[in-house]
């Protein structure tokens, strides 16, 4: 059942009022009152919108769950359901910039904003005519797919990850992509009917009511279907007094009084979304999906390493080579070649780990020979890029026929997350022992999405193997307390990570040493971006 907050039908009274010369002006933008009037714009804190996935926060101020998803918790079982916000109300009445204000002001990691719009139904022949001529009812519920809807939402609630259809509002129809949705601490579900389903209310943990006056909707839906979806001002109106105009008194005000909050006046009404947000933060709060930096710093440094964890032995042989790849004098060509040494030492350790079965053969003596066959299926290969594809070589030398995949994880800039930028992983994956590759783990944000990837094509997590020549213990124990049954192997693993989350003593930016990038001055912004990983 939902979790709704004890105050049901409150209205929130707003910041700003509509002036009388606002209903005579001349234009779209001058009939349109200006978001937040009286208050300093909010910096954006995050990256969402309702093309992109969710991300982790990892800037230098705070790290959420120390590189771990949010689904799970500081002893890295399964966290409570995400918090689900509904927001409701008529055609546009500005509900998705209400919930683009609501996620800046938030200013917590992994929220996804789903939009309704997403999921009209696949029209017949028939209805594609009437809609060509405005003659399509888009604003009753009979339009959109509920039942998918509904299962979108139980998945991302529960953490896992959703295939999304993409709307052209252009052709009234859905695009052939699909777009990827991963589950998050916060979902804002919004759209028209969002409140018209009984089982889809028991998913919102809190329902926000956008009420905005009707000339104002009116104004924007002409100006956003003309300049966006290519419609003529007389099919707009036609469309909105044959359909819009009665649907939101039959379907959607009547949801007004399901609401937990109204907002008067939509995004300009800042008070009220100031408000939401609290709320929001005490409900995260409750449901412990934040946690301090420095108490699971300490936590980690009280625990002994994992049994999950394999060190490559520490023999002359591969101190050595430590030793040669870690000075800052070494040249490229040097670094290179004793990397590469290592990783294949590293690679068949890990080929160890495999599943084998008895298995008899004969020598061409005739004789049998017992010994070992590999009880698997196949062993693919995932490189996290850049610096993981440097390992492929050596996977490719002791493993025929290995199958590889990538997956490009970036830090963003501006925000300090780490970016699932790009995915390609063969076919029928999910039957597959992967060996996921990155040269360097450090909080492990980089290889706990990469990992939550597999996951979510149905990669069981102990056919995981997560190789790395260097991995920092703080990296270490966020895989093995989120995924404990991943198998982690490295060559070696170093005591602390600093400011930057750079390892220490370390091994520098690998990319950059290997590939002959010029490496980021010490202290930069940059070079915070680019040590998160």
């Amino acid at each position: 059942m939902s979790n709704a907050p004890a105050y049901p039908g409150i209205r929130i009274s707003g910041c700003w009022a509509l002036g009388a010369e606002g209903s005579n002006a001349g234009s779209l933008d001058r009939l349109l009152p200006p978001v937040g009037t009286g208050h300093s714009p909010r910096k954006r804190t995050t990256s969402q919108c309702k093309s992109e996935p969710p991300l982790l926060r990892t800037s230098k101020r705070t790290i959420y769950t120390a590189g771990r998803p949010p689904w799970y918790n500081e002893h890295g079982t399964q966290s409570k359901e995400a918090f689900a916000i509904g927001l409701g109300g008529g055609s546009a009445s500005g509900k998705t910039t209400v919930a683009r204000m609501i996620i800046e002001a938030l200013d917590v990691p992994w929220v996804v904003l789903l939009s309704m719009d997403s999921f009209y139904k696949v029209l017949t022949q028939q209805q594609q005519e009437q809609a060509a001529c405005n003659n399509f009812n888009f604003d009753h519920p009979d339009a959109f797919d509920f039942d998918l809807i509904i299962s979108t939402l139980k998945k991302l609630k529960q953490g896992r990850s959703v295939q999304v259809p993409i709307y052209d509002f252009t052709t009234h129809s859905r695009k052939k992509e699909w777009k990827m949705l991963y589950g998050a601490n916060v979902i804002i579900f919004e759209g028209i009917m969002a409140f018209a389903d009984k089982t889809l209310l028991e998913l919102l943990d809190m329902k926000i009511f956008v009420d905005t006056d009707s000339d104002i909707r009116l104004v924007r839906r002409l100006r956003r279907d003309i300049s966006e979806r290519g419609r003529d001002i007389e099919g707009v109106i036609k469309q909105y007094n044959k359909f819009v105009k009665p649907a939101f008194d039959q379907y959607i005000q009547p949801t007004m009084r399901l609401a937990d909050i109204v907002v008067p006046r939509g995004s300009g009404n800042t008070v009220a979304i100031d408000l939401i947000v609290q709320h929001v933060h005490s409900q995260l709060e409750e449901r412990k999906l934040r946690w301090d930096m420095a108490a699971l710093a300490s936590a980690h440094q009280c625990h002994p390493l994992p049994q999950t964890l394999s060190v490559l032995k520490s023999t002359p042989q591969v101190r050595g080579m430590h030793t040669i790849i870690r000075d800052k004098e070494t040249s490229r060509d040097e670094f290179i070649f004793y990397s590469k040494r290592l990783m294949r030492l590293l690679i068949e350790h890990a080929l160890s780990f495999l599943p084998f079965q008895d298995c008899v053969v004969q020598t061409p003596q005739g004789q049998d020979y017992a010994g070992k066959c590999y009880a698997g299926k196949q062993i693919t290969g995932v490189s996290i890029l850049r610096a993981g594809e440097t390992m492929e070589p050596a996977l490719r030398a002791v493993c025929k026929d290995v199958r590889i995949g990538t997956i490009l994880i970036q830090t963003n800039q501006l925000t300090g997350e780490p970016e699932l930028h790009y995915l390609r992983l063969p076919k029928d994956i999910s039957d597959d022992h992967v060996i996921l590759m990155d040269c360097t783990v450090s909080t492990g944000a980089a290889a706990m999405m990469a990992v939550r990837v597999l996951l979510d094509h149905d990669v069981p997590e102990d056919k995981i193997f997560l190789l790395s020549l260097l991995m920092a213990e703080m990296g270490v124990h966020s895989v093995a307390y989120a995924f404990p049954r991943v198998r982690i192997i490295t060559t070696a693993v170093d005591k602390r990570v600093n400011d930057l989350f750079r390892i220490i003593p370390g091994i520098g930016n690998f990319g950059d040493r290997y590939f002959g990038t010029d490496a980021v001055p010490e202290g930069s912004d940059e070079e915070e971006v680019a040590s998160t990983g």
